[in-house]
């Protein structure tokens, strides 16, 4: 809030407690406004911050005001200025914005203004999960073997981070081998309740996770933004937003007893796809939430980027503070967490109807209704019911090229790929599974689930079953607390039996970080020209993510993860089919070895305990011997090493000047990609290996880099000369300019066909424009900023696409990238285009949010697109060349 101005909302400011006058905070209630109380709970928090915030420069009463009138504006496509108390990164997208700062210090200093004002002014957390991979695995040692291998591969990336830990005020890094972001949010960073500088405020954060948004279980509005847009949040930057519609999501009913969260979620996924949630809040109510614990909250949060929503919230109640205990956050902030949501309305009673606050439009579920599931081949909206799970899988098998189609001929589905393993023979076919992970936040955070998978394995040991050697299997908890109450549940020898031991602590699989298979298993795969299997118990199975050799992904829980490593493939119905059968003949069933409800919620009271989580988190900053005998520099302004291939100075800010260019049109530019529909940030900037014949293992050879020393995509996000490489580098993205998957594209000059990069440095050392088509939902996935600093710096000036992904369409408005759309009805089939044209787009002088402008082609033919900048404030980002651009000048203004 602004030194020099009152804030006009300073009379409904008191203590939380008389006995303690020097800690207040604002008393909403004392707006005396009837319209406060039919709020929904996640927007009184957007109010409680506009509220706290006003000065009425960046925060403005009539921002209030509409805030307050939430239900008249709500479909209004109103801008309100949203304040985050924090944020949190991981390091894939952490290390990008740390080499960001370093960059705008350098410029504002060119530029004449203070270095140090680019600084974070909230608290911002950065937790290194994301470069841990599954390079050993089924060994005792297999834990520090892979943890050794991340820091020599990552030692530059983690020392620059730990540069940044100094150099930054405000900015506090959690070492590798802590656990995974979102998890370690729920268990230690999470305040829920603030105080801070006086103040008594609601916990809210922004993330460069599209996944944070799982910490809205525990009552803790956050979303995922794109780093860019994060790095203007740390700098002091409201979010710009328009205010949402809020989808409240009933529950009714119990879950049946052998129904998992994973179930939960994953039919909630499909429900709020099908009712339709972009960019819009869910709210969660009704007397089914009292049923589910915060990991099951959790669970069902963590996946809301997968059904669309921006947030998926669940307000503070009684479990919420149970859980707060249980995880040992101490008595008095308990009290006080309490005490403060009860005094400004925002603590939940779901079993009070009266309670129940207005929303947009109201959807149930009825919890007994949901049936064990899992999802998949290709993306994780698409449940299936396990009953049909092999059914589904050999339709799909012979289906057209799609999300649900491998268009494998018939006589071919059948087919049997003999190999040896080990001095034993075993046959792969389509649906074998090759991979199978417990892996991911989602999953790792909830007792229940981890618990039941090593019941599960005990019942399965006991019974004599195993899981064939060639299967890559590996269990990557969220946090040391998991691996802690496994062994203290006694069932983690039997989860290691099966070859699941603990490979780290990270992200791993979910991401991508799956690390190779053998190479036996490889050969199979590609001589028979195989459909293998991955199970995950993740919340991403997009199409070359979790590996390039497992064509079908599917994303479900825990203990099916097991059943299907036992069972050795996809193509089984569990109801009528053994999942395995002993020597002597005797069938096995998943029924006969499937823990109930009781058994597992049995163990977890007795094995899950506030002293685990607290010895786990007083150490947890360090720890990590390694980590802490990094030698960092100090100095303010960073010194780049040129010879560096993983952290570069990034061209973004060269030739930067005070002065504003006038917005230019889009001439004669040609289409660089013609795409279809859910294109995501994988396919435009994957993080996983760089294939040995990419532009990319080009230039890093070109440097005198071996194979094994190529690392992944990314841990290389520091270094744009990578990055801009691997933009369209995914060996899954289907070109229409050529009809098939491949990172290539045709350079429509010359009609040759070169790698993407290649054929874009071409079109630049000409000085010609490139567009992008694409189809719905451009940029699905993960927040990933590479993907829109990627598509920059090849030169693509705009992406016409039927939809974008919210995260995606911000991060290209915070490159300055422009999102066009087409007018509804409108395709890029409808209007005839095949990509071959040139496109020239006008671009008038003066802007207003969401307008309509023409589009030219070479050929006669003219069209109308949507202009989406949604806001008055994306347009000044736009008018800058990017929101970097507007933070360096504002900050060499003052």
């Amino acid at each position: 809030m602004s030194a020099t101005v009152k804030n006009p909302f300073q009379h409904i400011v008191e203590p939380l407690d008389p006995k303690d006058p020097k800690h207040q905070f604002y008393n909403l209630s004392k707006l005396g406004d009837p319209r406060y109380d039919r709020l929904p709970f996640s927007i009184r928090i957007l109010l409680e911050s506009a509220v706290r915030n006003c000065d009425e420069f960046l925060v403005k009463r009539s921002d209030v005001e509409s805030i307050l009138n939430w239900k008249e504006t709500q479909t209004q496509t109103v801008e309100v200025p949203f304040r985050p108390a924090r944020v949190i990164l991981q390091d894939l997208t952490g290390v990008p914005a740390v080499v960001d700062f370093a960059a705008m210090r350098d410029a504002v200093m060119k530029l004449g203004g203070d270095p140090e004002k680019i600084n974070p002014v909230c608290p911002a957390d950065l937790v290194i999960d994301h470069s841990i991979q599954v390079d050993f695995n089924r060994k005792p040692d297999s834990l520090q073997k892979n943890q050794d291998l991340e820091f020599d591969r990552n030692r530059e990336r983690f020392q620059f981070l730990k540069w940044g830990s100094k150099a930054f005020r405000n900015m506090r890094i959690i070492p590798p081998g802590s656990g995974i972001v979102h998890q370690v949010n729920l268990e230690y960073l999470a305040r829920v309740v603030f105080k801070y500088d006086g103040y008594f405020y609601p916990d809210s954060l922004v993330g460069t996770d599209s996944h944070t948004t799982m910490i809205d279980g525990l009552g803790v509005l956050g979303w995922g933004v794109g780093g860019i847009e994060a790095e203007a949040v740390m700098l002091g930057q409201p979010i710009s937003m328009v205010l949402p519609e809020v989808v409240g999501y009933k529950l009714i009913g119990t879950p049946h007893k052998l129904i998992t969260s994973t179930d939960i979620v994953l039919t909630v996924t499909k429900h709020l796809r099908q009712v339709g949630v972009v960019g819009k809040f869910v709210e969660f109510f009704g007397p089914g939430v009292a049923q589910l614990s915060i990991a099951d909250r959790a669970t069902i949060a963590n996946m809301c980027p997968e059904y669309g929503a921006t947030a998926a919230f669940f307000p503070v109640d009684d479990v919420s503070i149970q859980y707060l205990e249980q995880t040992g956050r101490d008595a008095e902030k308990l009290a006080y967490i309490t005490e403060y949501l009860k005094a400004v309305g925002m603590y939940r009673d779901y079993n009070s109807v009266s309670q129940d606050p207005d929303f947009t439009q109201v959807v149930e579920l009825d919890l007994d209704t949901v049936v064990p599931c899992c999802s998949g081949p290709k993306r994780p909206q698409d449940r299936i019911a396990v009953s049909d799970m092999k059914n589904d899988f050999e339709t799909c098998l012979g289906a057209k090229q799609g999300f649900k189609g491998f268009q494998v001929p018939p006589e071919r589905h059948n087919t049997a790929i003999p190999f040896q393993f080990n001095g034993k023979e075993y046959t792969l076919s389509h649906g074998s599974v090759v991979i199978a992970a417990i892996t991911s936040c989602t999953n790792t955070s909830n007792p229940s689930v981890m618990l039941g998978a090593g019941l599960l394995a005990k019942k399965a040991i006991e019974c004599g079953l195993s899981v064939k050697p060639y299967i890559k299997t590996s269990l990557s908890p969220g946090s040391g607390v998991v691996t802690y109450y496994l062994k203290k549940s006694g069932v983690m020898k039997y989860l290691s039996q099966l070859g699941f031991e603990v490979v780290g602590y990270g992200c791993m699989t979910c991401i991508g970080n799956s690390g190779p298979l053998p190479e036996p298993v490889v050969e199979s795969i590609t001589q028979g020209d195989l459909v293998a299997a991955g199970v995950l118990s993740g919340n991403r199975n997009f199409e070359g993510r979790v590996h390039p050799n497992t064509r079908a992904n599917y994303l479900a829980s825990p203990p099916l993860v097991i059943a299907y490593a036992i069972a050795g493939t996809v193509r089984i119905d569990f109801e009528k089919e053994p999942i395995a059968i002993k020597s002597d003949g005797k069938e096995i069933f998943l029924r006969d070895i499937w823990p109930t409800r009781e058994e597992i919620q049995a163990v977890e009271s007795a094995c899950v305990i506030p002293s685990m989580f607290k010895e786990v988190y007083e150490k947890i900053e360090s720890v990590n011997e390694r980590w802490n005998s990094l030698v960092a520099p100090s100095d303010k302004l960073y010194t780049w090493d040129p010879n560096s291939t993983y952290i570069k100075s990034p061209p973004f800010f060269n030739g930067l000047t005070m002065q504003l260019q006038p917005p230019k049109s889009i001439n004669d530019a040609y289409v660089l990609l013609n795409l279809g529909d859910s294109v995501t940030t994988d396919h435009i900037s994957p993080a996983g290996n760089i294939a040995r014949t990419s532009c990319a293992a080009r230039y890093l050879t070109s440097r005198d880099l071996t194979p094994r020393d190529y690392n992944s995509y990314g841990s290389r996000r520091g270094n744009d000369a990578v990055m801009a490489r691997g933009t369209f580098a995914n060996i899954r993205l289907f070109n229409k300019l050529l009809n098939k998957q491949a990172p290539q594209t045709i350079h429509l000059p010359t009609g040759d066909t070169l790698d993407v990069f290649d054929a874009a440095e071409r079109y630049q050392q000409s000085g010609v424009p490139l567009v992008v088509l694409a189809g719905k939902e451009y940029g699905s996935g993960s927040s990933r900023d590479w993907a829109a600093k990627g598509p920059f710096l090849l030169g693509i000036k705009a992406v016409i696409a039927e939809s974008y992904e919210r995260i995606h369409r911000s991060n290209l408005v915070g490159m300055g990238v422009i999102p066009l759309e087409y007018l509804p009805g409108d395709t890029a089939k409808s209007l005839g285009l095949t990509g071959r044209e040139r496109y020239t787009v006008t671009i008038p002088e003066q802007l207003t949010p969401r307008m309509i402008v023409d589009v030219k082609l070479d050929t006669g033919k003219t069209f109308q697109v949507q202009m989406r900048f949604d806001t008055d404030v994306e347009l000044a980002y736009f008018r800058h060349g990017g929101i970097l651009n507007y933070m360096i000048r504002k900050m060499s203004e003052n």
